[in-house]
């Protein structure tokens, strides 16, 4: 599935910036960063890798401190203001360098190689690329049945008062050229809910996206970050938000392709 057709003369991209927060990932973010840089690499994909710490009690900056010297295009970074995932990876955003930005999960829950197909589609030239567990192709694998419950009836209400296609809306796992960032500003959301801000406002801001079927792993090590019972309302609000802007701001902000 997409919206509107690739630019076939969209500039050529450069480098790949891979934004991933972390707190209290001492365990996991070994094998998901050699994984990653492994994968790039092999694909030949010009990228850099930017961690953010997120306020970690552990040896979460230990661990990316030992791993920079296997790692040379890990860039790592503490967020010493207000802490949140959406705060880390809006923070992440802005210390990273790339014209395209992938944002990722610590715990290697996203693939590698879906992140290359992404790198792929957007020098096809989508503006977007978002991954979907839930279309053919796609899966999960150790999926906590009462999230993934909660998580389909959400992702029908976005599809249905949006009245899009996307059925993985709050997926985090999603790529997009650096116009795209830059366009959806300001982005406001300070917790998980920044995972359907960005994609809600490219879609009504009339970015380009395409859809591709991945696959999700369940963590092997620590605890899942996000707390169902804390997001709702936070996710109501974002989706309100630009809910208004779609039907409220006659395309005061949608993409102008003749500027």
């Amino acid at each position: 599935m997409n919206s509107r057709t690739p630019n076939p003369s969209a500039p050529p991209l450069k480098l790949f910036s891979v934004v991933i927060p972390a707190r209290d990932e001492e365990e996991s973010l070994p094998a998901t960063l050699e994984h990653l840089y492994l994968e790039f690499c092999l694909n030949h994909v010009p990228h850099e890798i930017v961690v953010v710490d997120d306020g970690s009690s552990d040896k979460t900056w230990d661990v990316l401190q030992q791993l920079k010297i296997k790692i040379p295009t890990l860039r790592p970074f503490q967020n010493n203001g207000e802490h949140g995932f959406g705060r880390a990876i809006r923070f992440g955003l802005f210390q990273s360098s790339g014209d395209a930005v992938v944002i990722m999960m610590a715990d290697e829950s996203d693939d590698a190689r879906d992140a290359v197909r992404y790198w792929k589609l957007l020098n096809e030239g989508w503006d977007c690329v978002f991954g979907s567990r839930f279309v053919k192709g796609g899966g999960t694998i150790d999926y906590p049945k009462i999230k993934l419950f909660v998580n389909r009836l959400a992702n029908f209400f976005v599809r249905i008062i949006f009245n899009i296609p996307l059925n993985d809306t709050t997926n985090a796992f999603k790529a997009y050229r650096r116009t795209v960032i830059q366009g959806c500003e300001p982005l406001i959301a300070p917790h998980f809910n920044l995972t359907v801000e960005i994609p809600l406002k490219a879609i009504v801001r009339g970015y380009s996206w395409t859809v591709v079927p991945i696959t999700w792993r369940n963590r092997r090590f620590g605890t899942a970050k996000l707390k169902i019972k804390e997001m709702g309302s936070r996710y109501f609000f974002i989706c309100a938000y630009v809910w208004l802007e779609k039907y409220f701001s006659r395309g005061d902000y949608k993409k102008n392709d003749q500027l």
